[in-house]
């Protein structure tokens, strides 16, 4: 783990969006609780990432009005959420991009569906990602297996991460270790990597 803070690694921020601070049917998506402490130590892990020199990404959920993008999200338990203009949609005011960092728009679960994610990593040659955000049992583990087939190597924040349950949170953090031994760190890791 000694390596991570070194060229070729990225932190990927995933959908830290104001509805998070709203109730399940205000944003049409429930949480687990913490999310503010995700955005703290996330806040954390962004500042260890820009004085490293390294690069950060953030992606945002986001759907048309007319719903013509949504697809099956309204298949399971989720409603309506998301969706341009709306309250909630807007990224967290405190983890926003910089003016030299990528904004990943995106209409589906994984963070490579449909956007340019896989281009901008080749482009930066990243071969690690380090994810954020939010849900850990759908974006953040879709996002995961995808960068796990496009053959990167894939670690996640387990801390600043935040799940539908803490059950689907807890399972989702499994499934990926499952995948790549060394998955799973912490935010507490980083500053001590990062001035390693």
């Amino acid at each position: 783990m000694t390596d991570l803070m070194r060229p070729g690694t990225a932190l990927l921020v995933i959908d830290l969006q104001e509805c998070g601070r709203m109730s399940a049917d205000e944003a049409g998506i429930g949480l687990m609780p913490g999310f503010e402490d995700v955005v703290r130590r996330t806040g954390t892990a962004v500042a260890a990432f820009r004085a490293a020199g390294l690069p950060v990404l953030f992606s945002q959920e986001v759907h048309r009005p007319d719903l013509l993008d949504i697809g099956r999200e309204l298949d399971g338990v989720e409603g309506v959420h998301c969706v341009d203009g709306r309250p909630g949609t807007e990224l967290v005011a405190e983890l926003r991009p910089q003016s030299d960092e990528h904004l990943v728009r995106k209409r589906r679960y994984s963070c490579f569906v449909g956007t340019d994610l896989a281009i901008v990593l080749r482009g930066m040659r990243v071969d690690t990602l380090v994810l954020a955000g939010s849900l850990t049992d759908v974006c953040v583990h879709y996002t995961f297996a995808d960068a796990h087939q496009l053959d990167l190597h894939v670690r996640v924040l387990a801390d600043c991460v935040i799940g539908s349950s803490q059950d689907a949170h807890d399972a989702a953090l499994r499934a990926m270790a499952y995948l790549q031994r060394d998955a799973l760190l912490t935010s507490s890791d980083l500053p001590a990597l990062a001035t390693a």
